[in-house]
């Protein structure tokens, strides 16, 4: 996809969900960003942000680890491997998180153990319970039994390479914007605040 960007002669050539900028006749490639001095906005960044948004509300919910805080009317959806140290440090940080419904898409993409482990939790008899003793606690759930459906764990993994979530853990917000790695649950608070606005 080819589009006019604000400078005279030049133009955002899109390739999937990365972006480049290109002379008219294509004979030269510009990589970086494109940030508009009177208004201090990264373009190419708010370009991206747009093109990587996921809307919450088409998401096979039913395949996510759920956890209820307080009220839980706000909503946080989060792609995450049970070996993945930055989870585990965002899972402590969304522990304090107030009124709050989290979403966990298992998506084991650092190995066989991560699918094993993710197997054990998603069988467990109380996968939330599973999920936060493992990640804050470090207590291993209790093996699968033989014959559980792990099929929603299968549709994690196409879910996040439909999307391009290529590391954990990613956050998504209620307004499908999102934010790889383990931010902090200050700016998680201030990115949900936005979100709820705009919504």
């Amino acid at each position: 996809e080819v589009t006019k960007t604000p400078i005279p002669g030049l133009f955002e050539v899109r390739l999937g969900t990365e972006i480049v900028y290109s002379d008219e006749a294509g004979n030269f490639l510009v990589q970086g960003s494109i940030i508009d001095t009177k208004s201090k906005t990264d373009l190419t960044e708010a370009r991206i942000n747009k093109l990587t948004a996921i809307d919450v509300a088409t998401l096979p919910l039913k395949n996510a680890v759920v956890i209820k805080q307080g009220t839980g009317a706000r909503k946080l959806v989060v792609f995450v491997d049970p070996n993945c140290g930055y989870c585990k440090r965002l899972e402590r940080d969304l522990v304090a998180l107030k009124d709050v419904t989290i979403y966990n898409f298992i998506y084991p993409i650092l190995g066989p153990d991560s699918v094993a482990k993710s197997k054990d939790i998603w069988c467990a008899k109380d996968p939330a319970k599973a999920w936060r003793d493992w990640m804050v606690d470090g207590k291993l759930a209790s093996k699968a039994a033989a014959g559980c459906d792990t099929a929603a764990l299968e549709a994690n993994t196409e879910l996040g390479r439909k999307y391009r979530v290529q590391g954990t853990p990613a956050v998504v917000f209620e307004d499908g914007t999102r934010a790889p790695g383990a931010i902090p649950g200050a700016q998680i608070e201030a990115r949900m605040a936005a979100a709820a606005k705009k919504g």
